[in-house]
């Protein structure tokens, strides 16, 4: 699996593509899907970064907001109020790189500004654009991801892929994004059906078309329930078993909840492949 290198934000980078990474799920929120309130002290969400990077996460991406399907807004000073002393704790500790998981720019501004080095948008920069101009003036390392939320989808679910991914690329470049700086998120579980994210799947191989790193974040998502008919906080173990599929699909980064679970659901993922890479090379 070919390396790529990921430019983020403070002089920091990392390659992407031999081995599977994990950036650990930190929502200091009290109403997420599966663990809202756990965290919403800096103290605690702090405990459970530490046991995230401890069990294997290169990155920790903090969120303030819930992305649940009928979550209730919040606004940005809340947001802010909730993500910026995390981040900047986590900065001062210095053990993991650290992700902002917002849509809006003056979030991910401040955020990078106390220390993060990737900014992750669940809108794909397409609720506010000014987001990859902050990823462009910044350097941070930019996570685009696909959402089927508030507009009609082609029923063709990587004919839908491409249209949304390649407008938020194109707002991206108009911006100074530089490609180096850029991870592709599909977005699963974002206003996809259980099908829907079954065939995503399937077919994730097409979406290498794009050239550039996969973020997959599958975790404890809705469509594992209706496979394993497990509730949310039972999901962890269907949650690896898609890790697994995804990564030998080449996904690059896995974006969890459960950081030791999946860590070792993908060491045997990258053992396979980097068996099958020396059996190829050898009957070459």
């Amino acid at each position: 699996m070919a390396t790529k290198r990921w430019m983020l934000a403070h002089g920091r980078h990392l390659d992407l593509g031999e081995k599977a990474l994990v950036m650990g799920v930190l929502n200091v929120t009290p109403d997420s899907f599966s663990d809202g309130g756990l965290f919403g002290t800096t103290q605690s969400a702090l405990a459970q970064a530490r046991l995230m990077v401890g069990q294997g996460a290169t990155i920790i991406d903090v969120g303030g907001e819930s992305t649940r399907p009928g979550a209730e807004s919040v606004t940005a000073a809340e947001e802010q109020r909730r993500v910026l002393p995390v981040i900047e704790a986590l900065a001062a500790e210095g053990s993991c790189l650290i992700s902002i998981d917002t849509y809006r720019e003056e979030t991910a501004r401040l955020a990078v500004a106390a220390g993060a080095h990737i900014v992750n948008d669940v809108w794909g920069v397409q609720r506010e654009p000014d987001i990859a101009r902050l990823a462009a003036e910044t350097g941070a390392g930019l996570v685009i991801m696909h959402t089927g939320r508030e507009r009609e989808k082609l029923s063709d679910v990587i004919a839908d892929q491409s249209q949304f991914l390649g407008r938020s690329l194109e707002i991206a470049e108009a911006s100074g994004v530089e490609l180096e700086r850029i991870v592709l998120d599909p977005g699963f579980g974002f206003a996809k059906d259980p099908d829907e994210n079954l065939d995503l799947m399937a077919r994730f191989e097409e979406l290498h078309g794009f050239g550039l790193p996969l973020l997959v974040g599958t975790s404890r998502k809705r469509f594992i329930g209706h496979v394993t008919g497990r509730d949310a906080d039972q999901r962890d173990m269907g949650t690896a078993a898609t890790s697994v599929i995804l990564r030998l699909k080449g996904a690059a980064l896995f974006r969890v909840h459960n950081v030791a679970v999946n860590m070792d659901a993908l060491a045997f993922a990258d053992a396979m492949l980097a068996r099958e890479g020396r059996q190829a090379s050898i009957s070459r």
